[in-house]
């Protein structure tokens, strides 16, 4: 009996050393394999390989634009700029009016498509009103847009390596390891593509402040204001002066109280002195 239960003591023995050695060589594997990647280049040093007909990034050029357009009639104006936007198949994206003492100005932030830039510029250019100054611009984000898509391609290889050790990690401590690094490659996927789709929504529709100006004549500034209501706001304005003025006066009376108590004390040390001398 004795001799039986030592027996299975040295196979249940034998048995946790085998597997106790599997897991170490498992861990030992994935440890190595995370050794691997981590010194392989980093998605942010990766060489640019030269690009072939099928992964050539085609030109990436936002334009953009800013014009500022004297009109007769604001309302007339703003009619022939809606029609030339639906023509082009343009659109507002932001509008402001402000109506002052001496102009009216209307600022509108115009998106249009990026073929479609350079036809609508040139139809505000005639028929809606004096072009007071135009300014065209052009930024190639070509070599930006390539670095961030090739950085973007390796971190979603080294994210599938990492998904793919986490189902071969054999310990806690290397499954908790590898999904911090899953973590962290996703966000900063999220991050590039994040940055790939704005630079192509400026590249894919252009930009175009456009400001409508319209003066108004001095006789009819004045105009709104006739002789009575100037004669009265005349009066309230001379009466707020005086009020104005009393208030001032009266904010100093600290001193007008200090100063006869002075002079009466000024006024006895005087004949005090006096006093003496005689």
């Amino acid at each position: 009996m004795k001799y039986l239960i030592l027996v299975l003591f040295l196979l249940t023995f034998h048995s946790c050393e085998k597997s106790n050695d599997s897991a170490y060589a498992e861990s030992t594997q994935v440890n190595a394999s995370l050794m691997e990647i981590a010194e392989e280049p980093g998605a942010d040093k990766v060489q640019k390989m030269p690009p072939t007909k099928s992964d050539t990034i085609a030109k990436k050029i936002i334009k953009n634009g800013r014009m500022e357009i004297q009109v007769g009639d604001m309302k007339k104006s703003r009619i022939k700029v809606e029609e030339n936007l639906k023509k082009w198949n343009a659109y507002i994206q932001d509008e402001h009016f402000e109506n002052g003492d001496s102009q009216e100005n209307l600022n509108l932030i115009i998106r249009v498509p990026y073929k479609n830039f350079e036809p609508l510029v040139n139809s505000f250019s005639d028929g809606i009103g004096s072009v007071l100054s135009k300014s065209i611009s052009s930024d190639d984000v070509t070599e930006e847009y390539t670095d961030v898509s090739i950085k973007l391609a390796n971190k979603k290889i080294y994210l599938e390596k990492y998904r793919d050790l986490l189902k071969r990690a054999a310990t806690t401590k290397d499954m908790l390891d590898i999904q911090e690094k899953i973590r962290g490659l996703e966000d900063e996927i999220d991050v590039s593509t994040g940055k790939l789709r704005y630079i192509d929504d400026k590249v894919d529709f252009s930009t175009l402040n456009l400001t409508l100006i319209k003066e108004k004549a001095r006789d009819t500034v004045t105009s709104r204001v006739g002789f009575g209501s100037r004669f009265a706001d005349s009066i309230t304005q001379g009466w707020n002066f005086f009020v104005s003025f009393v208030l001032g006066v009266i904010s100093f009376w600290p001193f007008f109280l200090v100063l006869p108590v002075g002079i009466y004390v000024y006024r006895k040390w005087k004949h005090r002195k006096k006093f003496k001398k005689d």
